[in-house]
């Protein structure tokens, strides 16, 4: 790993479209300690039967009907890179396509800028659900990025098993969502693709952002909920640790955090989180898992924060 390398991969950014993509696998790379993944068989196991548990778990309390995404794969903050970059890449197509003629430095900027937030992102994630979008395929696929979670167990001072299996339960309560809800990979894909485009055109879509804050709102509010009631061991002891962890950061980590939106992803937890809760307090569980049934019946962005007109508009 060395900044020199790193830099200089940015600096030679070449081709025709707004980003080299494979100057940002090199940069990301050369700025990105791997970390260790030398795991021993009873390691592999654990993941195993964290993930094959939480399966099992998710499934009875949340009366859904869902398979595992066929890799389950634990890995380094390299992999993870290789992983994800090819998302990142899919995504910017419209834009690339846009590009009539992109100057060298502008080129550089984009690179850099793109290389820097998969190297951020790739020393932050624990665990991944991915459901490929854009791809040509659907095999969707879940990541343990096993040297952050190793990292993050030890600054929480946690015992690794029990935080290892409280990650895999999360990324689990993703898969049961995307496995429930079929049509979910596509409108999330039509909307960001259509957000995309008219950013392609120099136009921000705020109206189809907003459906997209509000979809991925319900997404990582119910897959807190359903965390929450299928996990097998205390946890509010490392929900409690890790937000004190996120608040305790220093001031350029947090603009860094503002900058890649992951502070609307913690707005996202939260927000989602209080809509479920309620609607589980007033039904139960299973009418909770009614958003899955189709588009329509997603909460929108005022009945996130109102869920008794949810209720009444689903049930009337």
């Amino acid at each position: 790993m060395t900044l020199y390398r790193s830099v200089r991969a940015v600096t030679g950014a070449a081709g025709d479209g707004p980003v080299d993509w494979t100057a940002v696998v090199d940069a990301a790379r050369e700025s990105t300690d791997p970390g260790h993944l030398d795991l021993d068989e009873g390691e592999r196991e654990g993941y195993a039967t964290d993930v094959g548990d939480a399966r099992d778990r998710v499934r009875a309390v949340a009366k859904l009907d869902f398979d595992l995404p066929e890799r389950v794969e634990v890995m380094n903050r390299h992999h993870w890179l290789d992983a994800n970059v090819e998302t990142f890449e899919r995504v910017m197509d419209p834009i690339e396509q846009q590009a009539e003629y992109i100057p060298g430095v502008a080129r550089m900027v984009n690179t850099g800028s793109m290389a820097f937030a998969l190297s951020f992102l790739s020393d932050h994630v624990l665990g991944q659900y991915d459901p490929l979008l854009l791809a040509d395929n659907d095999n969707h696929a879940l990541y343990f990025v096993r040297p952050n979670i190793v990292n993050a167990a030890e600054q929480l001072d946690v015992p690794y098993p029990r935080f290892r299996r409280w990650i895999a339960f999360h990324e689990v309560t993703h898969a049961a969502e995307f496995g429930a809800a079929p049509w979910l990979p596509d409108h999330l894909e039509s909307a960001m693709m259509e957000a995309v485009e008219n950013l392609s055109t120099g136009n921000i879509d705020r109206e189809t952002l907003g459906e997209l804050d509000t979809t991925m709102t319900a997404v990582e509010g119910y897959a807190e909920l359903i965390m929450d009631e299928a996990f097998d061991d205390e946890y509010a002891d490392l929900r409690r640790k890790l937000d004190e962890r996120r608040q305790g950061r220093g001031p350029v980590e947090k603009l860094i955090r503002r900058v890649l939106g992951l502070s609307v992803k913690r707005r996202q937890y939260e927000r989602g989180k209080s809509f479920f809760d309620t609607v589980v307090e007033q039904r139960d569980i299973e009418t909770a898992g009614r958003v899955w049934e189709s588009p329509d019946m997603l909460p929108t962005d005022a009945e996130l924060d109102d869920p008794d007109a949810w209720l009444a508009r689903i049930e009337g």
